[in-house]
């Protein structure tokens, strides 16, 4: 045998023993995690108790003793570490600008007049698994006839709250010419965030969450819903998509994130071959990989304090209200669009106002939930949570994702739909970030209606199928 030949032949070789090896990989990854089953449990003090099922009405009434405690907290304002030059928002809020929001917040924002506002969506309180949950309960005040009302489950992340819901829960709620549904919405805050009770026991993840808000929803008297959300909004709606597809009717999210090994050895594979991946159009928010990993790296420090001691993180900003202003509202920024890092004042007004941005913020001091709001990432990455394998047990709920273009990460459609089996919707919106609903509500809201109308057509020309 010549040597040309020897070297056709091993080459031949290789790239079989790489296909043999690439297509044992695939195999291995793509075998379905089996559908964990998880019941309700008590996550409140002490000893089990029965649950208080009365629905009791809630106005957000803060005292003015902890009015007045923040008040001397920011008059008492301590020197702040002045910026490096030129550094704008590269490494943190800019103390410079952080001055600016404290005298507003000090000379210029009412809680008085925001807590008016707040109360002009109607609240209610309940108990389930132990522990008492806040929800806005907002329904249509008008249904036209041969008007549907569809239940809505509408899901907040870290760090929002559901002031981030106040301008697109209006659009939900009011009848739109020609549809033949509109939205009852229920915006619940997470356990331990806001308004919620925090849970007094570990294990409290995003899957077990879910299980709290199905019995939430059928306390309400909704067995079947749909369910909208982003951030952990997305991950909680995920998994109550994949654990009860006979209660979620329809799954709408505007942040997919799978970190699956299907869905990172895949990535992998795109390096090589990118339109194996990802269409042509959308290279550039995957690949490089290097590139991105290395922003979602810059961009992660929170990440890694919360999920392994967001107890001592939490102690500095419970104590300090600047602090937690400044932690907070710089993921505003940057999270809405990476590129305002350049900027001495983040570009945070030009896309909210300082008042919209306190009210969050506010929402964290005076309720003291910041360190149980950051447990969630802890128990969303425990040894026992990660085994449930959520993200790898195929969701057969239809399911639309809405990308928008400053998302922290994108997910390309192919990958989605490894995970979400009947993906009905995978629009690309014209502008926004991370938070869709507080940035740029009419888009997300239109988004959803359409998915929404798309399931429903769906689920009627099946049932037309099986009635022939």
């Amino acid at each position: 045998m010549g040597f040309i030949a020897r070297i056709l032949l091993l080459g031949a070789g290789l790239v079989l023993v790489t296909a043999v090896a690439i297509g044992g990989l695939w195999y291995k990854f793509s075998q379905p995690a089996p559908v964990p089953i998880l019941d309700l449990q008590y996550w409140g003090p002490g000893k089990e108790k029965p649950d208080i099922t009365t629905i009791k009405p809630f106005k957000v009434n803060v005292s003015s003793e902890v009015l007045d405690d923040l008040r001397d907290r920011l008059d008492l304002l301590p020197s702040l570490t002045p910026p490096l030059e030129g550094a704008n928002f590269r490494y943190g809020f800019n103390t410079e600008y952080l001055q600016k929001v404290v005298q507003f917040w000090l000379n210029e924002y009412n809680w008085r007049a925001r807590e008016t506002f707040l109360n002009s969506l109607p609240q209610f309180t309940t108990h389930v698994g132990g522990l008492q949950l806040h929800f806005i309960h907002a329904k249509p005040r008008e249904v036209p006839a041969g008007v549907r009302v569809l239940p809505l489950l509408l899901l907040h992340g870290w760090p929002g709250s559901v002031r981030e819901f106040y301008e697109l829960i209006p659009l939900l709620t009011a009848a739109r010419p020609g549809a033949g549904f509109v939205f009852e919405v229920v915006a619940p805050s997470l356990p331990g965030f806001g308004f919620s009770e925090g849970a007094a026991k570990p294990g409290l993840g995003p899957a077990q969450m879910g299980v709290l808000f199905r019995a939430l929803m059928e306390r309400l008297g909704h067995k079947e819903f749909y369910v909208q959300g982003g951030d952990w909004g997305h991950v909680i709606g995920s998994a109550m998509a994949t654990l009860f597809p006979k209660s979620v009717l329809g799954f709408h999210t505007n942040m997919v994130f799978l970190t699956t090994p299907l869905s990172q050895f895949r990535l992998l594979l795109g390096s090589f071959i990118p339109s194996l991946v990802v269409e042509p159009e959308h290279y550039n928010k995957v690949y490089p990989i290097v590139k991105n990993f290395m922003y979602i790296l810059e961009e992660s420090g929170y990440f890694h304090l919360q999920t392994t001691k967001p107890d001592t993180v939490g102690v500095s900003l419970r104590d300090s209200a600047v602090g937690l202003a400044a932690y907070i509202l710089e993921k505003f920024s940057t999270w809405t669009d990476k590129d305002w890092r350049s900027l001495p004042d983040g570009n945070l007004e030009k896309k909210f106002s300082l008042t919209n941005l306190l009210d969050n913020v506010m929402i964290y001091w005076v309720s003291g939930s910041i360190t149980t709001s950051m447990r969630l990432y802890s128990e969303a990455f425990t040894k026992q949570y990660l085994g449930l394998q959520i993200d790898s047990v195929p969701c057969i709920v239809p399911t639309a994702v809405a990308n928008f273009p400053n998302e922290l990460s994108y997910t390309p459609k192919k990958i989605a739909e490894d995970k979400y089996r009947n993906l009905v919707q995978f629009s690309h919106l014209p502008r926004g970030g991370h938070f869709a609903a507080f940035e740029e509500p009419q888009l997300l809201a239109n988004d959803l209606w359409d998915a929404v109308e798309n399931i429903r057509k769906i689920r009627f020309q099946s049932l037309s199928k099986i009635k022939k």
